[in-house]
């Protein structure tokens, strides 16, 4: 396992968080559009725009070359957001070499097609095993050791086995499944759910309204998930209960955050203006409910 190298797109807080996971196993090159960042990572193993106080794996390494970051690759990790997932994936097609698996870890929807990541893969470089990492994975809790856990989903569940071991490490547990369906959906939907249990908390709700928020939320997205083709089971568990709790009920969710100023009263747009990262279930929203007419839900 240790001689795949894997090449993994994205700077922000958990594509940083992932990478530096994964350097611990295998040689990881990241790529970050940002010189400075590149260079705080490989001189400081730092990123204190994203991870202010975090200190990174000493063998993580950085670039600001795609072709650089991939061309070597024998796993690919998409750490971009939704909306910007399939251009970066054009730019990159070019240099990763034929049938190398491409695993996502971005949480939306893209907006337009309403597709998730994996089928955005399968469209941009057919034939590369697509894959989605999802859970419960608050990444500044992560980068500072805390236990947590997540699931690697892919159809081919001997390909999920053998990268499996590639993600985990001592306090991060990695489990497979096969329902890509309901684990990218699960990541997806809760977090307009969080948007929600934000503004309640925001507004000054108390205990009860975030559990009817959260459980009736879980209701409502099992729904649609299963009537997408996501399973019954996977809902309930770390991809979707898990992510749902911790996404809800956390200060350092994005969405939650999002959600907790416009429950203060403030505008949207000054919300977003002010964060240095994306609230996923901001996009997400208006791909719901386009879903729900669609299918009913």
């Amino acid at each position: 396992m240790n001689q795949l190298r894997v090449g993994l797109l994205g700077g922000g807080s958990w594509g940083t968080t992932v990478a530096s996971l994964l350097s611990r196993n295998a040689p990881t090159l990241m790529w970050a559009r940002n010189e400075e960042t590149v260079r705080e990572i490989n001189e400081n193993h730092s990123n204190e725009r994203y991870l202010p106080g975090a200190r990174l794996y000493p063998a993580l390494r950085a670039t600001s070359s795609v072709e650089e970051a991939v061309r070597a690759a024998d796993v690919v990790v998409m750490g971009v957001p939704s909306q910007s997932f399939r251009r970066v994936l054009e730019e990159t097609r070019p240099f990763i070499r034929p049938w190398v698996p491409i695993i996502s870890l971005s949480k939306g929807l893209e907006q337009g097609t309403c597709r998730r990541m994996t089928e955005i893969i399968e469209e941009v470089m057919p034939g590369h095993p697509a894959g989605v990492l999802t859970g419960p994975n608050l990444a500044r809790e992560i980068i500072a050791g805390q236990a947590a856990a997540s699931v690697l989903a892919m159809v081919d569940d001997s390909i999920a086995k053998a990268l499996q071991q590639l993600f985990r490490t001592g306090l991060f547990r990695v489990y497979t499944n096969d329902d890509v369906i309901g684990c990218e959906l699960g990541g997806a939907l809760k977090n307009v759910i969080a948007i929600a249990a934000g503004m309640g908390d925001g507004a000054g709700a108390g205990e009860n309204t975030r559990a009817m928020v959260i459980t009736r939320g879980l209701a409502e997205l099992t729904r649609l998930g299963v009537a997408m083709g996501g399973k019954p089971a996977t809902f309930a568990g770390l991809a979707g209960m898990g992510d749902l709790v911790a996404t809800c009920i956390s200060p350092l969710s994005r969405n939650h955050h999002v959600g907790f100023e416009i429950g203060r009263g403030r505008k949207l747009d000054e919300i977003i203006a002010e964060m240095n990262m994306v609230a996923e279930g901001v996009k997400t929203v208006g791909v719901v409910v386009e879903l729900g007419r669609v299918y009913g839900c």
